[in-house]
């Protein structure tokens, strides 16, 4: 079975981590989080738990559906976490009085339908993509070096693949690096400093911000190519290198300018209260 971890998707706002499965063509959720919208639980694991208990009490099949998969948690490292398909979370949803519930169910069923389609079509997800980012009030300039961004990032990691980096670990530790050399932060600590948890980076990067990381990524690939970089150390001296050029130039710019290029400026919504029940 081959999964790969998606950007969260959002549902009013909030995102919901997943995970696709290319081989079956269905998404699996987050239980966790999809737990936390409907209950507006401060504590969404808790509540969870305590809901899983009284389900196998009653002798339903619902939690045994269930899988761990390894998320990407609120602390930036992946965690082993309790996912569900559609049609598993639709039975749990049907155990969480919510008013919310019919609404998801639908937002639920459009998600997965989008996804095949994109499948097929990829156009459809860079449409989808756009729609979203100038829905969010992001301006036309913005979502060209975003999708800029993207591309030159599918480029490197076409080249890891094809030189024998291996995705998933790997691959996180080379953006890492990348991302050190050019920022001075790991991807976690600049998470941090914008006040995201589960939301994706570059998503709430400025203008700047995602011209470094795209010279950055630029600079590792044409590196590892002029070098040859084969395997996963020989592409850690190239992301060191790529990383670093576009550092400088960042450097070059804040003495210029006397202006930090790294912001903790982002692109949330204003905070929600949370209801807790008791």
């Amino acid at each position: 079975m081959v999964r790969t971890t998606e950007t969260p998707a959002l549902f009013e706002q909030t995102p919901i981590r997943r995970v696709w499965d290319e081989k079956e063509e269905k998404w699996w959720f987050s239980v966790v989080d999809v737990v936390g919208i409907l209950a507006e639980s401060a504590d969404a694991r808790k509540y969870w738990n305590k809901l899983a208990q009284r389900l196998r009490e009653e002798g339903s099949e619902v939690v045994t559906k269930c899988h761990q998969l390894k998320l990407l948690a609120a602390d930036g490292k992946m965690r082993l976490t309790d996912v569900a398909e559609t049609q598993t979370l639709f039975r749990i949803i049907q155990s969480i009085p919510s008013p919310k519930a019919e609404p998801f169910k639908l937002w639920l069923a459009k998600v997965g339908y989008e996804r095949i389609k994109e499948t097929a079509d990829p156009q459809i997800a860079v449409d989808r993509a756009r729609k979203h980012w100038k829905k969010m009030g992001r301006s036309e300039k913005w979502i060209e070096m975003r999708m800029r961004g993207i591309e030159l990032r599918n480029k490197l990691t076409d080249y890891w693949n094809e030189s024998g980096v291996k995705e998933g670990k790997e691959y996180a530790i080379l953006t890492d690096i990348i991302h050190q050399e050019w920022s001075e932060l790991t991807t976690k600590q600049h998470k941090h400093l914008k006040g995201l948890q589960a939301q994706n980076l570059r998503d709430h990067m400025d203008d700047a911000e995602l011209i470094f990381t795209a010279l950055a990524e630029l600079s590792t690939n044409q590196i590892a190519k002029s070098d040859e970089a084969k395997g996963f150390d020989e592409n850690t001296m190239s992301a060191h290198k790529g990383g670093r050029i576009s550092g400088n130039a960042r450097k070059a710019l804040e003495n210029q300018t006397g202006k930090k290029v790294v912001s903790g400026e982002n692109f949330l919504p204003p905070k929600k209260k949370i209801k807790r029940l008791t």
